[in-house]
């Protein structure tokens, strides 16, 4: 009787330890610690700058389109690509000198600028070189596409690409398939591009503060990594009627093994 209840008591111990409790499954908590101006998200991210490989999309308008026509690829070959293809095709792709080759004005430099420095930096030169104050250049440069990799414990691992001017980490999950039960949401990983080499950054996705972090929102060439938690290494289940069912599995493949082998 004793043995039984010493086995009960393991039993339960490790259905315990097996499971994973709903604190480390549900986002966002600590609401009533946060501060108001946290919780309505206030944004502290910093402009992107851009990198090399990065494709932008530049157009150029004026009063007469056809004096500016040149500027604007439209990718007539390519006519029936996706956005990817098309983006390949008619971006302008940032060499590794950080240089982008323009129409009649050759190489230009835009590592490290925002977009809105690269189009002031345009219109500034098409006003110098090309055209007057009266043709009313207008210049629009955007990244084609919000570019990221996600990989580990999601729905759908792979590179995701996004076309809005900004997505904050929950959006890029949800758009693969979000966190599986066994992912760790407590420590999701950032790899993050920078001139110098990549850095690595941690967000707590189960804690409100975390809209507060300068890595809420991602950048183009994020890789997103989410940690397996240790029950997914155990094996037992990810809830307590699945432990226990495997657990009990368990004991009676034993137990009928032990009196097999006594009554030899």
């Amino acid at each position: 009787m004793k043995q039984l209840h010493i086995l009960l008591i393991l039993i339960f111990s490790i259905v315990i330890s097996s499971c994973i409790p709903n604190k480390e499954l549900v986002y966002l908590q600590n609401k009533e610690q946060a501060q108001d101006s946290i919780l309505a998200i206030t944004e502290k991210q910093k402009p992107y700058r851009v990198q090399i490989n990065d494709i932008l999309n530049i157009r150029v308008k004026a009063l007469d389109q056809k004096n500016v026509q040149i500027f604007n690829p439209v990718g007539e070959e390519n006519l029936n690509a996706d956005g990817e293809e098309r983006a390949f095709f008619d971006g302008f792709t940032v060499d590794l000198h950080g240089n982008i080759r323009v129409p009649v004005l050759g190489d230009i430099n835009v590592l490290g600028y925002t977009t809105e420095e690269i189009e002031n930096m345009l219109e500034k030169k098409l006003l110098e070189e090309e055209f007057k104050e009266t043709a009313n250049i207008f210049v629009t440069v955007k990244l084609t596409g919000l570019r990221y990799t996600v990989t580990g414990e999601v729905g759908s691992t792979g590179t995701k690409t996004l076309y809005q001017p900004r997505v904050n980490i929950f959006e890029a999950l949800a758009n693969a398939g979000d966190i599986t039960v066994v992912g760790n949401r407590e420590d999701v990983m950032i790899v993050r591009q920078y001139p110098q080499g990549q850095k690595i950054h941690h967000l707590n996705l189960l804690d409100a503060a975390v809209m507060e972090s300068p890595y809420y929102y991602i950048q183009p060439n994020d890789m997103i990594y989410v940690k397996p938690l240790k029950q997914k290494s155990w094996g037992t289940g990810t809830t307590g009627v699945q432990t226990f069912t495997t657990i009990v599995a368990v004991l009676s493949f034993v137990t009928t093994t032990i009196l097999l082998i006594d009554r030899l």
